[in-house]
Protein backbone atom coordinates (compact mmCIF):
# COMPACT_ATOMS: atom_id res chain seq x y z
CA UNK A 1 0.00 0.00 0.00
CA UNK A 2 1.42 3.38 -0.95
CA UNK A 3 1.60 6.46 1.22
CA UNK A 4 -1.31 8.88 0.88
CA UNK A 5 -0.60 12.03 -1.11
CA UNK A 6 -0.21 15.20 0.92
CA UNK A 7 -2.67 17.78 -0.41
CA UNK A 8 -2.34 21.51 0.15
CA UNK A 9 -4.84 24.35 -0.27
CA UNK A 10 -4.07 24.72 -3.97
CA UNK A 11 -4.71 21.00 -4.53
CA UNK A 12 -8.05 21.33 -2.73
CA UNK A 13 -8.92 24.42 -4.76
CA UNK A 14 -8.10 22.58 -8.01
CA UNK A 15 -10.15 19.53 -7.03
CA UNK A 16 -13.11 21.65 -5.96
CA UNK A 17 -12.98 23.68 -9.18
CA UNK A 18 -12.87 20.50 -11.27
CA UNK A 19 -15.68 19.00 -9.24
CA UNK A 20 -17.84 22.08 -9.82
CA UNK A 21 -16.96 22.35 -13.52
CA UNK A 22 -15.37 19.13 -14.87
CA UNK A 23 -14.96 20.51 -18.40
CA UNK A 24 -12.88 23.52 -17.36
CA UNK A 25 -9.42 23.76 -18.93
CA UNK A 26 -6.05 24.51 -17.38
CA UNK A 27 -6.03 28.11 -18.62
CA UNK A 28 -9.40 28.88 -17.06
CA UNK A 29 -8.39 27.10 -13.84
CA UNK A 30 -5.27 29.26 -13.66
CA UNK A 31 -7.42 32.39 -14.06
CA UNK A 32 -9.96 31.33 -11.45
CA UNK A 33 -7.36 30.25 -8.91
CA UNK A 34 -4.93 33.09 -9.67
CA UNK A 35 -1.93 30.85 -10.31
CA UNK A 36 0.22 30.24 -13.38
CA UNK A 37 -1.08 27.81 -16.01
CA UNK A 38 2.16 25.82 -15.70
CA UNK A 39 1.48 25.45 -11.96
CA UNK A 40 -2.04 24.18 -12.66
CA UNK A 41 -0.74 21.75 -15.30
CA UNK A 42 2.00 20.44 -13.00
CA UNK A 43 -0.41 20.02 -10.09
CA UNK A 44 -2.99 18.24 -12.23
CA UNK A 45 -0.29 15.93 -13.61
CA UNK A 46 0.84 15.11 -10.03
CA UNK A 47 -2.75 14.47 -8.90
CA UNK A 48 -3.25 12.18 -11.93
CA UNK A 49 0.09 10.38 -11.54
CA UNK A 50 -0.54 9.66 -7.87
CA UNK A 51 -4.07 8.42 -8.58
CA UNK A 52 -5.91 11.14 -6.66
CA UNK A 53 -7.60 12.10 -9.93
CA UNK A 54 -8.68 8.75 -11.32
CA UNK A 55 -10.30 9.97 -14.53
CA UNK A 56 -12.37 12.55 -16.33
CA UNK A 57 -15.24 10.48 -17.64
CA UNK A 58 -18.70 12.06 -17.69
CA UNK A 59 -21.18 11.22 -14.93
CA UNK A 60 -23.92 9.43 -16.83
CA UNK A 61 -27.52 9.64 -15.69
CA UNK A 62 -28.70 6.11 -16.43
CA UNK A 63 -32.39 6.98 -15.94
CA UNK A 64 -32.13 9.71 -18.59
CA UNK A 65 -30.58 7.13 -20.93
CA UNK A 66 -33.49 4.72 -20.39
CA UNK A 67 -32.20 2.56 -17.54
CA UNK A 68 -34.66 3.44 -14.76
CA UNK A 69 -34.18 0.34 -12.61
CA UNK A 70 -31.23 -0.21 -10.28
CA UNK A 71 -30.54 -2.72 -7.54
CA UNK A 72 -27.77 -3.72 -5.20
CA UNK A 73 -26.97 -7.41 -5.25
CA UNK A 74 -25.05 -9.17 -2.50
CA UNK A 75 -23.45 -12.36 -3.74
CA UNK A 76 -21.98 -15.27 -1.89
CA UNK A 77 -19.42 -16.92 -4.12
CA UNK A 78 -17.90 -20.37 -4.00
CA UNK A 79 -14.77 -20.79 -1.90
CA UNK A 80 -11.64 -19.39 -3.55
CA UNK A 81 -13.38 -17.87 -6.59
CA UNK A 82 -12.89 -14.17 -5.83
CA UNK A 83 -10.33 -13.74 -8.62
CA UNK A 84 -12.63 -15.44 -11.15
CA UNK A 85 -15.73 -13.40 -10.27
CA UNK A 86 -14.31 -10.27 -11.94
CA UNK A 87 -14.28 -11.95 -15.34
CA UNK A 88 -17.83 -13.23 -14.88
CA UNK A 89 -19.18 -9.83 -13.76
CA UNK A 90 -17.43 -7.87 -16.52
CA UNK A 91 -19.21 -10.01 -19.16
CA UNK A 92 -22.61 -8.84 -17.89
CA UNK A 93 -23.44 -5.35 -19.25
CA UNK A 94 -25.88 -4.55 -16.42
CA UNK A 95 -23.19 -4.80 -13.74
CA UNK A 96 -22.25 -1.18 -13.11
CA UNK A 97 -19.73 -1.77 -10.32
CA UNK A 98 -18.75 -4.47 -7.86
CA UNK A 99 -16.86 -4.60 -4.57
CA UNK A 100 -15.38 -7.42 -2.49
CA UNK A 101 -16.93 -7.03 0.97
CA UNK A 102 -16.92 -8.35 4.50
CA UNK A 103 -20.05 -9.65 6.19
CA UNK A 104 -22.67 -12.11 4.99
CA UNK A 105 -21.84 -11.66 1.31
CA UNK A 106 -18.57 -11.74 -0.57
CA UNK A 107 -19.32 -9.28 -3.38
CA UNK A 108 -21.68 -6.30 -3.59
CA UNK A 109 -22.77 -5.24 -7.09
CA UNK A 110 -24.78 -2.34 -8.39
CA UNK A 111 -26.94 -3.43 -11.30
CA UNK A 112 -28.73 -1.25 -13.87
CA UNK A 113 -31.57 -2.28 -16.17
CA UNK A 114 -34.19 -0.72 -18.44
CA UNK A 115 -37.05 -2.51 -16.65
CA UNK A 116 -37.86 -4.95 -13.89
CA UNK A 117 -37.85 -7.70 -16.49
CA UNK A 118 -34.38 -6.59 -17.60
CA UNK A 119 -33.22 -6.66 -13.98
CA UNK A 120 -34.65 -10.16 -13.60
CA UNK A 121 -32.73 -11.29 -16.69
CA UNK A 122 -29.49 -9.84 -15.29
CA UNK A 123 -30.08 -11.59 -11.95
CA UNK A 124 -30.74 -14.88 -13.74
CA UNK A 125 -27.52 -14.43 -15.71
CA UNK A 126 -25.59 -13.72 -12.49
CA UNK A 127 -26.98 -16.80 -10.78
CA UNK A 128 -26.24 -19.05 -13.79
CA UNK A 129 -22.56 -18.69 -13.07
CA UNK A 130 -21.01 -21.62 -11.22
CA UNK A 131 -19.10 -19.08 -9.13
CA UNK A 132 -22.21 -17.54 -7.51
CA UNK A 133 -23.56 -19.72 -4.70
CA UNK A 134 -26.38 -17.37 -3.71
CA UNK A 135 -27.47 -13.77 -4.25
CA UNK A 136 -29.82 -11.33 -2.58
CA UNK A 137 -31.02 -8.15 -4.26
CA UNK A 138 -32.36 -4.86 -2.93
CA UNK A 139 -34.13 -2.43 -5.27
CA UNK A 140 -33.05 1.21 -5.43
CA UNK A 141 -36.01 3.58 -5.07
CA UNK A 142 -34.08 6.84 -5.40
CA UNK A 143 -30.62 8.26 -4.89
CA UNK A 144 -30.48 10.19 -1.62
CA UNK A 145 -26.83 11.37 -1.76
CA UNK A 146 -24.98 11.52 -5.07
CA UNK A 147 -21.45 10.11 -5.14
CA UNK A 148 -19.15 12.70 -3.63
CA UNK A 149 -15.57 12.84 -2.46
CA UNK A 150 -14.83 16.47 -1.54
CA UNK A 151 -16.47 16.49 1.92
CA UNK A 152 -14.28 13.52 2.92
CA UNK A 153 -11.14 15.02 1.36
CA UNK A 154 -11.80 18.25 3.23
CA UNK A 155 -11.43 16.34 6.55
CA UNK A 156 -7.70 16.04 5.77
CA UNK A 157 -5.41 18.68 7.15
CA UNK A 158 -3.89 20.47 4.15
CA UNK A 159 -0.14 20.63 3.86
CA UNK A 160 0.94 24.15 4.75
CA UNK A 161 3.63 24.77 2.15
CA UNK A 162 1.84 25.69 -1.06
CA UNK A 163 4.35 27.37 -3.37
CA UNK A 164 1.77 29.40 -5.27
CA UNK A 165 1.68 32.94 -3.81
CA UNK A 166 -2.12 33.05 -3.61
CA UNK A 167 -2.09 29.90 -1.42
CA UNK A 168 0.80 30.64 0.94
CA UNK A 169 0.03 31.16 4.60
Amino acid sequence: MREPVQLDELDFALLEALHADPKVGALELSRRLKVARATVSARLRRLEDTGVIAGYEPRINLAAAGFDVQAFVTMEIVQGALEDVTEVLERIPGVLEAFATTGAGDVLCRIGAESHLGLQQTLIELNRSSIVARSTSVMVLSEVVHYRAMPLLRTLQPERSAKAPAYRR
